[in-house]
């Protein structure tokens, strides 16, 4: 791979701390192999991932015959899941593209310097509040989404997180497993109603599946920001003096 040279034609691809530039005559690969070799993580496709510029625009394809990413302008605006054999243009200034294998979630972004889409400055509404991709939350299931995502909102910029189970989520908070699994239930059921592609699975893989799933979409579409995570000692302190009363 060059060194990033601000070259205003190409693309960057920047992954925990590195940088990368794509040529437009080469194809970049992402995988366990390839051009950004990720991780020793035998969950992870050899290829997963493909970076190619076709007539002057560039696009992302999985070629992957598993996994699937999830895809979204930095501003979480726009999401996209990327399934084996799908492909998208790369249209944004900065593209995240998030996945996971076995427990573990990554997320790389995609710079360009001469983006086909410009997006116009958003009009708030008067109270503040954004509409668009929104999900009713209640508090229990906001904290519950944070027990599993916190490993991927506490770290700097891209790179990778192994994200808790189940158990440790629950501890984390407070909460019985069966408390934190009922309420984990009830999310991935209400995200499933509205369109949100793949928290619902197979019996052999589907508990697994489903929490990375979520942390996915839950990142992606913003329905938890690392600002959030303060959330997660007062649930804590509250249970344990919950229990200390009894």
């Amino acid at each position: 791979m060059r060194p990033v040279t601000g070259d205003a034609s190409g693309l960057t691809v920047d992954f925990a701390g590195e940088r990368f530039e794509l040529a437009p005559e080469r194809v970049f690969t992402v995988g366990r192999e390839g051009d950004l070799a990720i991780d020793d993580n035998l969950f992870l496709h050899r290829n997963f991932l493909t970076i190619e510029n076709h007539d002057g625009l560039w696009l992302l394809s999985n070629v992957g015959s598993r996994l699937t990413a999830t895809v979204t302008d930095t501003g979480g605006r726009v999401q996209a899941w990327l399934a084996p054999g799908a492909r998208l243009p790369l249209v944004f200034a900065a593209t995240s593209v998030i996945f996971s294998a076995g427990p573990t979630t990554y997320e790389l972004t995609i710079h360009s310097s001469a983006p086909p889409f410009r997006e116009s400055q958003p009009v708030s509404d008067d109270d503040g509040l954004s509409t668009i991709g929104d999900v009713p939350l209640t508090p229990s299931q906001r904290v519950m989404i944070l027990a599993l995502a916190e490993p991927v909102l506490k770290r700097e910029g891209t790179g990778m997180s192994e994200l808790p189970t189940s158990a440790q989520a629950a501890e984390r908070i407070g909460w019985t497993l069966t408390r934190f699994n009922r309420k984990l239930d009830n999310v991935c059921d209400k995200l499933d109603r509205i369109g949100v592609p793949g928290l619902r699975g197979g019996v052999r893989s589907y508990a697994t599946n489903r929490r990375v799933r979520l942390v996915e979409h839950a990142i992606a579409a913003r329905l938890v920001t690392r600002e959030d995570l303060p959330l997660l000692d007062e649930e804590l302190r509250g249970n344990a003096a919950s229990a200390a009363a009894d």
